[in-house]
Order: C-alpha cells, then sequence, then structure tokens
C-alpha cells in the first residue's frame, strides 16, 4: 500500500517537552565509538512483520557472533502505548549464545522516530545491529548490568525509565530497540552484541482526527458432528471425536474467544455449524468410538449450555454477522466447483439454515450481506460465486486487491467494485498481525506492539482525513493469538488515535475516489492458497451424496429424519476448515457417502431360492425388509420373466405392485404366474420408485416349469373314473339293503347280524363324496414368506 514517505505528525509536543527530548537525542549522539565500528553483518528477513528470523534462531550458535553473540528477548513491555507521565517497563531475558563469557555488560534501550508503514516493515525484519538506524541509548541509571553472561546461561532483565526521559518528540512511532553491549576475551572492547526491536506508539493527546477501526472477531471451528444420527425419535447426534468439548471447556480456544472478545467493541462473525454443533452438545449426545461402528455418550452439557449462555449475553446488542453453514469455501467452488453441476446450489440454502441457525440460537438477527473468501483473496469468478448467495459485500484484503502508488495513505475499506457489489478491504498488516505462534511471551509482546504501530501510523499518514479500517484476522485463532488480539484492542479502547466501528457501518462509508475498484485476475490468485482448495473431484463426490440423497428421500415416510442431518453434512464436506488438510477432508466425505449407502441398503428385496413350479399357474411370493425406523413407501416391486412365451408374470413379461412397510419389518408380495412350457425360466425381481428410477440391487432366481403331460393326465383320469364307478356300486347295494330291511320289518337290520354277512364294519365301506379338483398349487399363506421359501414342489 502507497504511504507518504516523510513522517507525518499532527501537532509538536509542548515546547519543553520537546526541547528536553531534543537536547536527549543531542547528548545521546556522540556514543561509544565502538558501537558504531561493530559490523552488522547481511540482514536476515524474518518470515512474518515482527518476527524472528527462523534461520538465524534455529542457528544462533552457530552464526552467535558480532551483533547475534547474545539472543535478546522483549517478553514485556507496559504500558504498551504510554502517555505523560507513565513510567515505560521493558522486561525479557538475555542468553549468550556464543562460546566465550561476556563480561561487562548491560541492557538499554534506544529509541528512534520512524516515518511509515513500510519502515515499520523494515525495521521488524532486521536482525543484528545496524548503526546509524538504532537510535541513541537511553543509558544513565536506566540499564540492567550483568557482571558476567556465560556461555548457554539466560539472565532476566528488567528496566523501567519515565517517558519523559525518553528521546520522544512529535507525535508518532518510534523504534525501540533492546540492546546488549559488553565485551568478550576475543574481542575486550565494548560493542553491541544482541539487539530485540519493537515498537513505541506515542500519542499522549487524543488525536483531532481519529480512523474508525472495524475488527472481526470469528467465531469457527474444524467439523465434529458426524452425519449420523441414533434412531430415537429425538434422533441423538454423534461426534467424531470430544475435541469440541475441550474447546469449550475452561482454557479452551472457544473459550477463550468468547470470554475475550466479551468485553470488546467488534463485529462478531460467527459459523452457525458451531452454534449448531454446540446446541446438540446441550441435550443428549454420543461420541464414536475409535472403531467408526460403536458409540458412548458425551457427558459435557453443563459446558454446552454455560458457553451458549455467555455467547447469548455477549452478542446482545453488539453486531452479528453469520457465515453460511460450514463456512463453505467460495473460492473453490468458484475454481473448481462451478463445473460441477449442482454444486452453487448448495451455497444459497446455506445461508439461508445458517441465518436462521444463529436466529434461533443465540435470538438476534444476523447480518447475511457479507460473504468471507479464504485470506480476502478475491478474482471475478470468486465474486460471482460469493454474491449469487445474496451477498451484496465481498471482504477482501489490500494484498490481494493492491493500491494505486499515488496514494498516499491508506483508504476507506469500502470500495464498489461493480454489479451493485462493494469489496471491503482489510488491512492486510492488521489482518495478520497475530497469524504466528502467540504462546512465547516474545512473540505476543512483539506482535501487540507492531499492531499498535501499525494503527498510529495509519491515523498520521492523513491526520485530518478520517478513515474507515478494517480488520479481519485469520478465521481460527489459537487461545494465545486472541490473548494477543484482545490486548493490542484494549489498547486502543482509550480512543486516543483510533475509534470503533461494525462491519455494517464500515461497508457504509463513503469510498475513496482514489482507491482501486479493480477486482484481481484470476491469474493474480495465489498459486499457495489455490493448492489448499478442494479439487473437483470433490465436488463431484459431494453430487454423487446429493443425488443419492435425492432418490433415498422420495421413499420415505419421515423425510426430514434423513434430508436435514445430510444437507448438514453435505454442507460440511464444502467447508473452508478442510484447507490444507486433504485426506481429512476426503475421510469425511467418504464417511458421508458409507453411511447414506447404508441407510438406503436398510430397504432391500430378501434373497431367495429358486422355486419349482410343478403345474400350469402358481403364485410366487417374493419379500422386501425394511430395516429403517421409519416407513417406506412411494415404491414399487416389479417381478420380470426373461422368457415370457415360457413363463408369464401376470398378464405378461412383467407385473408390479406398490410398497408400503412400516419401519422394522417386511412385506411378503404375491404375483400370479402362468406357464406354458417345460424348464428353467430366469425370473427378476427389482424395486422401483414411483417415477421409474430403480432402487436397491435385483434379485434373480430360477423358476423351474415341470408342466404335466397327457399321460399323466389319462392315468389320472382313469382313475378318477375307477372312483366314480366304486362309488356307485356301493349307493347301489345300500339302496337294495334299505329296501330289504323294509320288507323284513323293524328289529332286523344291516347291523343286526353277524359281522361279514348282512351288514358292514361300521364305517369300513362308507362310500366317499368327491372332492373338488385338486389346486395347481398349495393354499396361499397370508404369513411373511420366509427367505428361500419355494411354491408347490
Amino acid at each position: 500500500m502507497a504511504e507518504a514517505a516523510d513522517f507525518p505528525g499532527t501537532s509538536p509536543s509542548p515546547a519543553r517537552r520537546w526541547l528536553r527530548r531534543t537536547a536527549a537525542l543531542l547528548v545521546g549522539t556522540p556514543l561509544l565509538a565502538g558501537l558504531l565500528q561493530v559490523p552488522a553483518g547481511p540482514v536476515a528477513h524474518a518470515t512474518g512483520p515482527g518476527a524472528k528470523a527462523g534461520a538465524v534462531v534455529q542457528s544462533a550458535k552457530a552464526d552467535a557472533t558480532g551483533s547475534r553473540t547474545v539472543d535478546v528477548s522483549v517478553d514485556s513491555l507496559t504500558p504498551t502505548a504510554p502517555s505523560e507521565g507513565d513510567t515505560l517497563t521493558v522486561s525479557g531475558t538475555v542468553t549468550n549464545n556464543g562460546k566465550q563469557t561476556v563480561t561487562g555488560s548491560q541492557v538499554g534501550l534506544r529509541v528512534a522516530p520512524l516515518s511509515s508503514r513500510s519502515s515499520i516493515d523494515s525495521a521488524a525484519q532486521r536482525t543484528g545491529f545496524q548503526p546509524g538506524s538504532e537510535g541513541t541509548e537511553v543509558g544513565g541509571k536506566y540499564v540492567d548490568k550483568f557482571r558476567r553472561l556465560a556461555p548457554g546461561v539466560r539472565q532476566d532483565f528488567s528496566i523501567s525509565v519515565p517517558v519523559k526521559e525518553l528521546p520522544l518528540g512529535m507525535d508518532g512511532v518510534y523504534q525501540l530497540g533492546v540492546a546488549l553491549t559488553g565485551q568478550t576475551s576475543a574481542q575486550p572492547y565494548p560493542q553491541v552484541l544482541g539487539i530485540e526491536r519493537t515498537f513505541l506508539p506515542w500519542q499522549p493527546d487524543a488525536a483531532g482526527t481519529k480512523t474508525k477501526t472495524s475488527y472481526l472477531w470469528p467465531l469457527t471451528s474444524s467439523n465434529h458432528l458426524t452425519a449420523k444420527t441414533g434412531s430415537d425419535e429425538q434422533q441423538t447426534p454423534v461426534f467424531k471425536n470430544d475435541d469440541l468439548a475441550e474447546e469449550l471447556a475452561t482454557g479452551g480456544r472457544l473459550e477463550q474467544l468468547l470470554s475475550l472478545g466479551s468485553g470488546l467493541d467488534i463485529t462478531w462473525v460467527i459459523d452457525p455449524d458451531l452454534l449448531a454443533s454446540v446446541d446438540a452438545m446441550t441435550k443428549s449426545y454420543r461420541i464414536e468410538n475409535p472403531d467408526g461402528k460403536t458409540t458412548r455418550a458425551g457427558r459435557h452439557q453443563a459446558v454446552a449450555n454455560q458457553w451458549l449462555n455467555n455467547l447469548q449475553a455477549a452478542v446482545k446488542g453488539k453486531k452479528v454477522v453469520a457465515l453460511p453453514f460450514a463456512d463453505p469455501d467460495l473460492a473453490s467452488l468458484a475454481h473448481t466447483g462451478k463445473a460441477v453441476t449442482g454444486s452453487l446450489g448448495h451455497l444459497k440454502e446455506a445461508t439461508d439454515v445458517g441465518a436462521n441457525a444463529v436466529k434461533t440460537i443465540l435470538q438476534v438477527k444476523p447480518s447475511t450481506d457479507f460473504a468471507w473468501p479464504a485470506d480476502g483473496a478475491i478474482d471475478p469468478s470468486i465474486v460471482d460465486v460469493a454474491t449469487s448467495a445474496g451477498a451484496h459485500s465481498v471482504i477482501a484484503r489490500s494484498d490481494s486487491m493492491g493500491e494505486s502508488d499515488d496514494l498516499q495513505y491508506s483508504p476507506n475499506a469500502a470500495r464498489p467494485i461493480g454489479g451493485g457489489t462493494t469489496a471491503v478491504v482489510t488491512d492486510a498488516r492488521l489482518s495478520t498481525a497475530f497469524q504466528r505462534d502467540m504462546t512465547g511471551a516474545e512473540d505476543s509482546t512483539l506482535a501487540v506492539q507492531e499492531f499498535l504501530a501499525q494503527s498510529l501510523m495509519i491515523n498520521l499518514q492523513n491526520p485530518d482525513k478520517q478513515r474507515h479500517i478494517v480488520v479481519a484476522p485469520q478465521r481460527m485463532p489459537s487461545a494465545s493469538q486472541a490473548q494477543a488480539m484482545q490486548k493490542a484492542l484494549s489498547a486502543l479502547a482509550d480512543e486516543k488515535w483510533s475509534q470503533s466501528e461494525d462491519l455494517p457501518a464500515a461497508a457504509k462509508a463513503k469510498p475513496d475516489p482514489q482507491a482501486t475498484t479493480q477486482v484481481p485476475s484470476a491469474g493474480s490468485y495465489p498459486a499457495s492458497l489455490r493448492k489448499q482448495e478442494l479439487p473437483q473431484r470433490s465436488f463431484e463426490n459431494i453430487q454423487n451424496t446429493q443425488n443419492r440423497l435425492t432418490r433415498f428421500q422420495v421413499i420415505l415416510i419421515q423425510k426430514d429424519r434423513v434430508v436435514t442431518p445430510f444437507g448438514r453434512a453435505i454442507d460440511r464436506e464444502m467447508s473452508t476448515s478442510w484447507r490444507g488438510r486433504p485426506k481429512e477432508a476426503r475421510a469425511y466425505q467418504d464417511s458421508v457417502w458409507a453411511y447414506l449407502n447404508d441407510l438406503t441398503r436398510q430397504v432391500s428385496l430378501i434373497r431367495r431360492a429358486d422355486a419349482k413350479l410343478s403345474g400350469r399357474s402358481a403364485t410366487i411370493p417374493v419379500s422386501v425388509q425394511n430395516n429403517l425406523v421409519q416407513g417406506v413407501e412411494h415404491l414399487v416391486l416389479r417381478l420380470s420373466s426373461r422368457n415370457p412365451t415360457r413363463l408369464k408374470i401376470g398378464d405378461g413379461q412383467f407385473e408390479e405392485k406398490p410398497i408400503k412397510i412400516a419401519g422394522g419389518h417386511s412385506q411378503s408380495v404375491k404375483f400370479t404366474t402362468t406357464a406354458n412350457a417345460n424348464g428353467p425360466v430366469p425370473v427378476y425381481a427389482q424395486l422401483y420408485t414411483e417415477d421409474g428410477e430403480p432402487y436397491g440391487e435385483p434379485v434373480r432366481f430360477d423358476v423351474n416349469v415341470t408342466e404335466v403331460t397327457p399321460t399323466v393326465m389319462l392315468v389320472i383320469a382313469g382313475g378318477l373314473l375307477l372312483l366314480v364307478l366304486a362309488g356307485f356300486r356301493m349307493y347301489t347295494q345300500r339302496k337294495r339293503a334299505a329296501r330289504k330291511q323294509a320288507q323284513e320289518g323293524p328289529g332286523t337290520g344291516p347291523d343286526d347280524g353277524p359281522e361279514g354277512e348282512s351288514g358292514t364294519e361300521p364305517g369300513k365301506d362308507d362310500p366317499e363324496q368327491p372332492s373338488d379338483p385338486t389346486p395347481d398349487t398349495a393354499p396361499e399363506s397370508t404369513d411373511p414368506s420366509d427367505t428361500g421359501e419355494r411354491v408347490d414342489r
């Protein structure tokens, strides 16, 4: 970003203060000549603003010569932005990384004015002592002395100096060097053996015009919920692990973000998926065991409830920006997902679902007007995708948009980029100030001081022109990073040069006419970010899952039990949190796909054995099972003959029957068949949805037809004739016996005589009544058919 070359100031300090500090500068100039004669050595550039060069730290002992002999660590600086009458205290450690003992050493402070934002960058990146660039040492009694510093030994130091004793002149930013001077046996003269630089923002009185600063405070997390839910009425959610509980517990990352942000004037930027996950933890929930099959009960409902209650209190009366559900990766959608049909459709749904989740859980109405691509990097395709779901503002970053070299100050964040879209361009230096590891006291201290220095310098660039600056830190700050962010923002709270402002207000600020409005080309998108994007294959997998879900829901009676959890799981598959984690992203996609397939297979045909048909017609049962907990409908079972000339199903090649089965039940469906010839005929059973889409795998079995021959029919007919004749004979005999009894009178009858004479043994010769013709098959059973049941052997 372009900026003024000269040191910008708002107003000189009072005359006595100016004279006193000018005198201090003059007196401090002719310090030890030996200090100025030490070669500075090559400059090693740091990996980021304010960072020590990693290579220098890792090879400290190898390069521990000259002004790199001793490592100086600045662990504390208070107050961070001093005022008149304050006492500045600088504390830290010094470590002798050399091979010789350092004697006669002392730690002192050096002050030098800086003139621009780029000069802050340069000072933060320098390592080693550079004569002429380090300013003058305060000296006197404001040093901490060490008689000897042995190799490898670490010593603590602390220096307290009244601000009035520092050579501070006009309001501005000063480099504060903390340097150790001493000597060794090889170089027995005083010299600078180690130095660390930080920054001192000097604005003792409130500025006449203050910068409006909007700081985004993100509440996001990685994915924690699986697509699985319990079979109970409440659909108990299943978590992948218990990591979210650790983040919510006291001292955890999310607990720290919430507690630290609660006392700040910030704009909350929230992923609704995080809220939904925590809300799910407030009730009964399960945790997936390492085997991926069994689960155990979750026990952190109290932690989740406390966190949500605290968040509800924190956001009350504050601006809340809701990201689309699960924070989808807009750049991945634009660069690889757009080529897959249906991918963009998920963004609108995620936006609507996310807004509703925030409103329901937090009882606030969020703004959904902001899209936030990863690292604020944009190109035309990203802008198109970002605004396709209804957002009118895209949060970009100044290292992506860039500025004209003619612009001598940092412009307002908002600027129109065409099509009714506003780019809210965040300040790259301020937004990346806390991206490094902040667990070390020195890293945190240096980052805070550099942030404050850059913030003040923005205000000093054009002190009569108020600017609206937006800061968007990393999406998922660690607890230590959040602590450093909170410390820096607390220092701005006294509003000496900065006033807080919410994001919607900053987006509505009048655009600076000189600020760039040109969206970078696709070719300028950082290659490092492109490598982290979801590949096109991922979006193809996502769409396959969506297609399978669409087909599955058609048959469900309670669609929401499946559509809702899987819809949110698909949103999570597109999350920005997968950047840099391709294996984890693929594993999650695979788990969603596998679980959906497992559910669809719960409605299936029961495999059966081959059937034997020994007549011209019969009924064949086919069974369908539903192992889901809910009922299914809108299914059709079709039984088809591969050779309808030999075996007809119904009136032709196939017959269809509607299917409706309650959860946990099975149904046996009977099909009428007609045989025209002997031999086996392949038969296929297949489930279809009502719109004709096949559902599940078909079941094949053979029907072996053994048709009755004419000879057999003649034998059967002869047998029947003999039965009829025998019956007629028995009938006539009974008639004659009855007439004879009537003639002989009462008292005698066929049963009065001895057996074997005129009577017959009771029941022995009673004529049988002719029965109905035997059916071709056994009587149908109304009970469900067992697997492998055969018909009428």
